[in-house]
Formats: C-alpha cells, structure tokens, sequence
C-alpha cells in the first residue's frame, strides 16, 4: 500500500494530529506536512484544526477491487480475464498498451489518479487522486481494424446506462463524449478513447479507456477548457465511484462479447435513446472549413449521417470536430 492511500485512510477514521502521524509512519513531523501539503495539491480537501489535528474535508472515496468485484454482475464476472487497481499510472490506457492480453477475458484496470490521462486528439484529460473514475479495458476482437470504429459507440451506451442507473440524465454527443444538458448547452461529464491496433482483416487488439466526472476539485476543473459537470454538482451523494465502476464493467464486458459475434447492429436502437445531436444542428470542423447541417442520427457502420447543402454526408471518428449549435 502507498504511503498517500495509508494516511488518507488514516485521515478517513477521524481528526488525527500530525505528532500522531509522524509516529504512525516513521517521518518527520515536516515529513507529514509535506505529505498532507502533496495531498492537498493534487485535489483533496484536508484541513487542519486546532487542538484536534488533520481531518478530511469530505469522505473518502477510494476505489477497492474486492468491491468492485462483488458488485458485478454474473454474466460479467464470467468475462473477466483480471481486474487491478493502481494508485498513480500515466494513463490505464498506456499500461494496459504495454501489457499482454489475458489468456481469457478481457482486462481491466482503474487508477486512482493519472499524470497524463489524455482524451481525443491528444487532448490532456484531468484526472485529480481519488475523486474521478479513470477505467480502461483491453480485449482482443477478430475482423481487422474496421471493428474499432464502433467500439466507442457500444462503450458510450454502456457508460451512459450506467450513469443514468445513479439518476443521471446523461446523453451522448457522437463519437466519445458523455454529456448531460445544462442551461448553456451541452456540458461534458466523461468521455472515451479507443486505442489499439492490429492486422487489417485478422486480430485486433482494442482498449477502451473511459474518464468519468465524479467530484471534480475545483482547481484541476478550472483548468477544462470547456463546459463541464460532474457527478456531484448534479446531485449523486458519494461514496459512488465503486458503485460506478462495477456498474460500468457489469455492463460493458457482456456488450463487448455481443458486439463481437453480432457488431453493432443491435447496439444502434440503444444509443439512438442517448443521442444528443439527433435532428439538432452542428457545425463541422473540418482543418480550416466549417460547415453546417443537422444530425440525423447513427449509421450502420458507426457514422454520423448529417443532412447539409450539398446533401447527406457521413462522418466517420478521427475525421473531423463536431459541435452542436446552441440555438440549433
């Protein structure tokens, strides 16, 4: 266990003073001040009373294998190759990259807090310790690259059936991004990344890496370039994320396995009951040219079908950006 993980449960149980501490652990009472100080940098409220010492600001919410295995599914369970919990990783994505593959199942790993989550485009993800749910997925698929294409379409309707399982009105916006209305428009609660790679018409190696908002600190939020919610702000009580994750992977797994024999044929009357974009209109991003037009749901190969000017066009991941009109 990590020094970190052990104080802040030490801090869990009760207001403890930092002479306390110091003989706990074997530092330093300028040792235990740093610690806290590390702590409270990467996000955590801790604050310190006189007389009754260090305590947290709010419970603690750490993710714990055990629980997340007892909250799954049999179906799930079934499909599991292996399941880990990291305290600080650069990205679940990256390591489960340079890991093998299960001998069967799928892989799935969760940190506690990411030094270089990443999302679309290489865009930085934030992922503050213990406070959001960073969860990635690797498994093996046969049929060659094209299979990637609807991996973030099946991924996205298990995570929103998931979110919305806690009382969430999530939506989905077309290719990888959870979001829910607000008063402004869109705002972002979570998102996915497919990565992987393989033969074009043999085996695949896909991992899914999924990041949703839980109770995000302000200082890591005010750093998101882009309207944002978490779980919190719209009304779920923590602790939640153990809950979250095996309601995902309970989920997720049994969609994966489906989606392998079957594509993603039968995942599309699903995800159109999240779309977002639906008969609304968009502004396509496209290098330098913008152009409009209205969404018009999901096409059998993954792509969003958008009616423009100059008639229907499909639009494939990885293509183009795509924003929806706010007074559209």
């Amino acid at each position: 266990m990590s020094l970190e993980r052990a104080l802040l449960q030490r801090l869990a149980a009760g207001p403890v003073s930092g002479d306390v501490l110091a003989r706990e652990y074997g530092l330093s009472r300028a040792a235990v001040w740093k610690r806290i100080e590390a702590l409270r940098a990467a996000g955590l409220g801790i604050e310190a009373r006189a007389g009754r010492g260090y305590t947290l600001a709010e419970p603690l919410d750490l993710l714990d294998a055990d629980v997340i295995r007892d909250g799954l599914t049999a179906d799930a369970t079934a499909l599991l190759g292996a399941l880990g919990v990291a305290w600080t990783l650069d990205s679940t994505n990256s390591e489960l990259l340079r890991q093998p593959l299960p001998a069967r199942g799928a892989a799935v790993l969760l940190a506690e807090r990411q030094t270089g989550g990443r999302g679309r485009r290489g865009r930085d993800w934030a992922s503050p310790l213990a406070t959001n749910l960073y969860l990635s997925v690797a498994l093996g698929f046969d049929g060659g690259l094209a299979r990637l294409g609807g991996l973030s379409l099946v991924a996205g309707v298990c995570v929103a059936e998931a979110v919305a399982a806690l009382g969430v009105p999530a939506r989905l916006k077309w290719p990888n991004d959870l979001v829910v209305e607000g008063s402004d428009g869109l705002q972002k609660l979570g998102g996915l990344l497919i990565e992987g790679g393989g033969e074009h018409a043999g085996p695949v190696r896909a991992v899914i890496g999924i990041g949703i908002n839980v109770a995000m600190p302000a200082a890591a939020g005010a750093a998101i370039g882009q309207a944002w919610t978490d779980l919190r702000r719209l009304g779920v009580a923590t602790p939640v994320r153990n809950t979250l994750a095996a309601g995902v992977i309970s989920r997720l797994l049994p969609a994966l396995d489906a989606f392998a024999r079957e594509g993603l044929a039968p995942f599309l009357p699903r995800y159109s009951t999240f779309d977002a974009l639906r008969d609304m209109a968009v502004d396509i991003h496209d290098g330098g040219r913008v152009t409009t037009g209205i969404a018009l749901g999901i096409a059998a190969d993954g792509a969003l079908r958008v009616r423009t000017d100059a008639g229907e066009r499909g639009l494939h991941a990885g293509e183009v950006s795509l924003r929806r009109r706010a007074h559209g």
